[in-house]
């Protein structure tokens, strides 16, 4: 086996299973992200922190927790 860098991103994808008898189509992928603090383990101490007014804006009083929701499915206006 070789040692190959693992690449992060906490946004995961799958395709669900599609029988040849479902009358439906298939789906396709679906997304879903997880959250920064599965990647951290033990929260460090000294965390940079957010203002005040920022932390209420953002949810969180740490950078490293924050995570901006983008939707996968929406479609990019061009």
């Amino acid at each position: 086996m070789q040692n190959q860098p693992k690449t992060f991103s906490n946004i995961k994808s799958y395709t669900p299973f599609h029988s040849t008898l479902d009358p439906c189509p298939p789906i396709g992928q679906k997304y879903y992200r997880t959250p920064p603090n599965l990647y951290l383990g033990v929260q460090p101490s000294n965390l940079q922190q957010f203002t005040p007014l920022e932390a209420l804006k953002k949810g969180t009083l740490w950078p490293v927790f924050y995570d901006f929701y983008e939707n996968p499915y929406k479609k990019r206006g061009g």
